[in-house]
């Protein structure tokens, strides 16, 4: 009778470790879509703000709106759009114009990437060399998505 119950648990241990693949590989996909979505959603934000309220060139209404927008917004969608991070964003579309650009990068990295291409691009002096750095962030290999 042991011997009819090896079979059994060998194959309970097999059936418990592809189940937890399964629910790994899907976690990832679905973390890896949720940071695409983000991605482009706070660069969506951004470029309703400076286009639409901020009209491209009004930064002192700008720097009256984003904080009452903010404290609008944080009660019901969390901290993630805090005055400070909707700075941010807004300056995420202003670096990152091109719709196509941005869903491109945010199939390769997250929102916590693209900040720190951001961060990178808004050292920058010029336009031109904005760029480069969301090329080389996106060719490095090993980058993993994960949720933020």
């Amino acid at each position: 009778m042991a011997q009819d119950q090896l079979p059994q648990q060998a194959s309970a241990v097999t059936l418990l470790g592809d189940i937890r693949c399964m629910i790994e590989e899907t976690r990832s996909r679905v973390a890896v879509t949720v940071n695409a979505g983000l991605t482009l959603l706070y660069w969506r934000i951004g470029k309703r703000i400076a286009q639409e309220i901020l009209k491209g060139k009004r930064a002192e209404y700008g720097q009256e709106i984003v904080p009452t927008l903010s404290a609008q917004l944080v009660p019901e969608f969390g901290t993630g759009f805090g005055t400070r991070n909707l700075f941010r964003i807004i300056k995420f579309a202003e670096i990152f114009p091109d719709e196509k650009t941005v869903s491109t990068l945010s199939t390769q990295l997250s929102w916590s990437h693209c900040g720190r291409i951001y961060d990178r691009a808004s050292a920058a002096q010029g336009p031109e060399e904005k760029t480069p750095f969301s090329h080389s962030a996106c060719k490095k290999p090993g980058r993993k998505k994960s949720a933020n």
